[in-house]
This record gives structure tokens, sequence and C-alpha cells, in this order.
């Protein structure tokens, strides 16, 4: 699943392409994504100008005159440029043709993904009202994140996967700041001081902001919306690495299943 890097890298690649630009027609090629594409967008889009681009937690926002389109990625989904009378892919399911002679495609092959319509404040939008703070604006700070740990039961790394709690902390970048910090993935929330919060919170954002730089990372079949794949994932120091030497004291790093995710830690430098 493309993780807030991902999603982040693709709202760079695509903006200044498509701000400012005039939509010349939206062609739905297979409207049976999560929820259904509202066909209503074919009539409704056509000469309107696409005004911001802009991302909340894993949703991009496309501002239009009359309304903001709200597309998730899902499981599989991406988003590239190409040229109008390039041949579409199987699983190119939304077209949005554009006056500036490209169109943007969006390729979700196992169709978790959606295409929603609002004409309100898409903050107030049902999937987005709820979501916690940004992980790299200053409201995730330690102090927010202690405060909100304290008499929690679960462990650390579900709760910080949890996107009320804070948004966009995937389970790759979870399962990395947690060995960066040094907090064993399976503590109660409540146990973690704000001292290790204050090295969590920061490894979270140098983590995250490190990936965005690099271009999010690749996995399966995630392209980035300028055609340049991530390499972060070359840089993992212990996601998808369980059953190998720690890259810091040479312990096995062990693989479990914590909350139906796979997570990988150093039983050692983790604690």
């Amino acid at each position: 699943m493309p993780e807030l890097p991902e999603v982040e890298t693709t709202c760079r690649g695509i903006a200044p392409h498509l701000v400012g630009q005039r939509i010349e027609r939206l062609v739905i090629n297979n409207a049976s994504l999560r929820w259904p594409v509202p066909e209503t967008l074919k009539k409704l889009l056509p000469d309107q100008t696409i005004r911001s681009v802009t991302r909340r937690a894993k949703y991009l926002l496309i501002a239009i005159d009359s309304g903001t389109l709200i597309v998730h990625l899902g499981m599989s989904g991406s988003l590239r440029l190409a040229p109008p009378d390039e041949a579409r892919l199987k699983h190119d399911h939304v077209e949005l043709y554009l006056d500036n002679s490209l169109c943007l495609r969006y390729c979700d092959p196992r169709r978790f993904g959606s295409w929603l319509w609002t004409t309100d404040d898409p903050e107030q939008h049902s999937l987005l009202i709820n979501l916690g703070p940004e992980p790299l604006g200053k409201q995730f700070s330690a102090k927010y994140l202690f405060t909100k740990l304290q008499n929690r039961k679960q462990a650390i790394k579900t709760l910080i996967m949890d996107s009320h709690l804070v948004v966009g902390v995937g389970n790759i970048y979870a399962n990395e700041a947690l060995f960066m910090a040094g907090i064993h993935p399976q503590r109660s929330g409540s146990s973690v001081t704000l001292e290790e919060c204050t090295l969590l919170v920061s490894q979270i954002k140098k983590i995250l902001t490190h990936a965005i730089r690099r271009g999010g990372t690749t996995l399966r079949n995630f392209v980035g919306g300028d055609g340049k794949p991530g390499y972060f994932a070359q840089e993992l120091m212990v996601y998808g690495r369980g059953g190998e030497a720690c890259q810091r004291c040479q312990a096995t790093l062990q693989e479990i299943r914590l909350g139906q995710r796979t997570t990988v830690f150093c039983p050692i430098c983790q604690h």
C-alpha cells in the first residue's frame, strides 16, 4: 500500500502539471472502486479549472472551481501523467484530460482506491474529519504524543499507526521509527516516557522527511506522479529483514505479527 511519503511524492509530482489547468473531460473506464466513482463527475468537471492539489493523510485533494476531488490510492493505486494519445493500461480506471495536452490516469489493479467528490470543506468530509494531526506538523509533538498515550494499554506500534492519533505513520515507517528510537514495538503506550516520546516523534519526522526526499518507498508497483520510483526501501534498517543481523549490534532481528501486521525489531537495541 502506498504510504504517506508515496502520496506526498505523488502530490508534488502532479501538482505543477495540474494547477491552473482547465479540465477538458473525465473518462470513467471502471467506476467500481472501493466506492463507485460518481457518474455525475463527467458533466460537472469539464471546463472547470484546477485550483490546488494538496494532501491530507493519504488522501489527495484536487480543488476545482465548484468542489474538491478526494482521491485515495487504496492498496495498489497510482497516478501518472501521460500524453492523451498514449494507450491506456488495463487497470487505468479513471482518466482526467487537461487542456495542456496531458492526461492524469488512475491505475488500480485491486480497485481499493477511490475518487469521491464534495462541494463542502473537504476537511469536514466523513473520511477526514476525525483524523489526527499530520506527523510533520507542529501539532504532532512529544507532549501531544505523551498525553495521548496515557492509560493506553495497546502496543506502542499499534498506537502510532492509529490515524486518529496521528496520520500517515504506516507499517514500514512505524517499524523503522521504533527501531531508531530504541523502543520495543510491543510495549504498552502508557509505559513510554516523555523522553522516549521526544525521541520517537523526532525519528518519525526524520524518517518520513527523508523518505519524501528520496521519493517514497518502492515496494511492488508504486510509481511516483513524475514517473520516478522511490529508493527509500534500499535503506530500511529492520522492515523486511526479519532473521537477518541487526546493523547496529549484529543480533538476529525478530519478526512477529502485531495487530495483523508484520513487525520486525531488534531484541537487544529495542527495550
